[in-house]
Parts: C-alpha cells; sequence; structure tokens
C-alpha cells in the first residue's frame, strides 16, 4: 500500500511538471512563431504566457469534440487551418496578442515548422 501511494504522487508530480514543460516549449514555439512573422505581435511576456494557455485550452477542447488535432502537420489541410484559425481567434481572448488573417496562415505554418524542430512539444 506504501508503495502504491509514493507512486501516486511521483507520478502526480511528474505529470504536472510535464505540463509545465510542455507549456514553456509551447510559449517559445509562439514566441519565435510571432517573432518570424509579420503582422503577429505579443506585446509582453504575460500575454505571451496567457496566449499559450489560451491556444492549449481550445486545441484540447477541438480535439475533445471533433477529434482532430489542431496541429500545421496533425491532419493535413484540416489540421493546419484550425492551426491558422486558433490562432487568429486568440486574439479576441488576450489583451497584447495581435494578428491578421495573412500572418494567421503564414503563423501556422511558421508554428509547425518551428514545433517539428523543437522537442518536447507533444500535443496535451
Amino acid at each position: 500500500m506504501a508503495e502504491s501511494r509514493s507512486e501516486t504522487s511521483q507520478n502526480t508530480g511528474s505529470g504536472v511538471w510535464q505540463v509545465v514543460g510542455r507549456l514553456i516549449a509551447a510559449a517559445v514555439v509562439l514566441a519565435i512563431t510571432a517573432f518570424f512573422t509579420p503582422g503577429f505581435t505579443i506585446n509582453n511576456i504575460w500575454a505571451l504566457a496567457i496566449a499559450t494557455i489560451v491556444l492549449a485550452v481550445m486545441d484540447y477542447l477541438i480535439a475533445k469534440f471533433t477529434g482532430i488535432q489542431s496541429s500545421p502537420f496533425g491532419k493535413g489541410f484540416v489540421g493546419f487551418a484550425l492551426a491558422a484559425i486558433t490562432l487568429y481567434v486568440t486574439q479576441f481572448f488576450v489583451a497584447g496578442y495581435s494578428i491578421s488573417w495573412m500572418a494567421a496562415i503564414i503563423g501556422a505554418l511558421v508554428y509547425g515548422v518551428v514545433d517539428y524542430f523543437i522537442p518536447g512539444t507533444t500535443q496535451m
């Protein structure tokens, strides 16, 4: 019994750190994407952090209700379109985050390329 409790507490602790690590990696990918995409601005670190959380929640909800991953390379054109839409829609939830439609399309492509090369950014 004592062993199962300690295993559970260790798994819970590592699970939390995995989520935090994924969010940090996703924030880095989002920051790089905003830097290289014209028409895409994130004003400060707090806007970046909130945008990362909003994007993660939207991705989770889309995957939960439709079964489609909204990553640019997740499900071909549909995944690419969902990534562009989620990048665009995020601006309505986060102050200091601004993106145009064209930047969302370019940003989805840049996000997919950067996400491919940075390890540890697997979908949640």
